[in-house]
């Protein structure tokens, strides 16, 4: 029997959406509601046939434009976003570089234990392994390191720290890392197809307290994976990254 679906007085309960998605949705609205009004036709006409010709990308820009003229800036999810639209996106050294690793507001962090390692971080398992992976932590943001990694070889015990789930920055690079911690996405994801097809352990929507280039790193792969039934249902179920050697000099320690 299939589940029922969620009616119009539970969908409209829940709670409101972060503060840019209910802007934007706002203003698509508004947009929308204008172009209905001007082309004279009734909601059925215009949502089956006049809604792909009326509402163009730069009708779409133009709400974006109204966006960033408040001040905001979006959030980057690679390197190249800065790089190609500076004016859209938070700058790189206001996050604090391209290397400086990500600052999750709810990241988990823990205290330098016994052996030397400190928790610092979380992420969504994609495939159980035999045992946890050490290496070290390297971010991957840009056309340029994709191109010597190509040219001059992936160091080896890479721990590809990427923050795109789409997974075609780094493609060509998989079957050479290690593991891969991703910032974004779910185990579904383009990135989280790609390493379980390459049997590469990976963390997909990883939260990191501050993990550095260079950093070595204990990723629990042996955490049980995370499945599409959890996310649907809303279990929390994570393996936990560890910063190594963390009482030896390291800025996290």
């Amino acid at each position: 029997m299939s589940a029922s679906l969620p009616s119009d007085a539970d969908r409209y309960a829940q709670p409101p959406a972060l503060p840019l998605v209910e802007a934007t949705l706002s203003l698509v609205q508004d947009m929308v509601r204008g172009k209905l009004k001007k082309s004279n036709m009734t909601w059925d006409q215009f949502r089956t046939a006049g809604a792909d010709a009326l509402i163009t990308q730069d009708d779409m820009r133009a709400v974006e434009a109204r966006i960033l003229a408040t001040g905001h800036r979006f959030a980057w999810s690679a390197g190249i976003s800065v790089s190609e639209r500076p004016e859209a996106y938070v700058r790189a050294d206001d996050a604090g570089g391209l290397d400086a690793g990500f600052a999750h507001p709810n990241a988990p962090s823990g205290p330098v234990q016994a052996d030397g390692r400190a928790l610092r971080g979380v992420g969504d398992n994609v495939v159980r392994q035999q045992q946890d992976l050490a290496g070290t932590a390297r971010y991957i943001r840009t056309r340029q390191q994709v191109m010597s990694y190509l040219s001059n070889g992936v160091p080896p015990g890479t721990i590809a720290v990427i923050d795109d789930s789409g997974g075609t920055l780094t493609a060509p690079l998989i079957e050479h890392f290690a593991g891969v911690i991703c910032a974004g996405g779910t185990v579904r994801s383009h990135l989280g197809i790609l390493t379980r097809e390459y049997n590469i352990p990976c963390l997909m929507n990883a939260k990191l307290a501050g993990v550095k280039e260079g950093d070595p790193v204990l990723i629990e792969t042996t955490a049980p994976a995370k499945t599409t039934e959890d996310y649907q249902q809303g279990i929390e179920r994570v393996a936990r990254i560890w910063l190594l050697n963390a009482a030896q000099g390291s800025s996290h320690g």
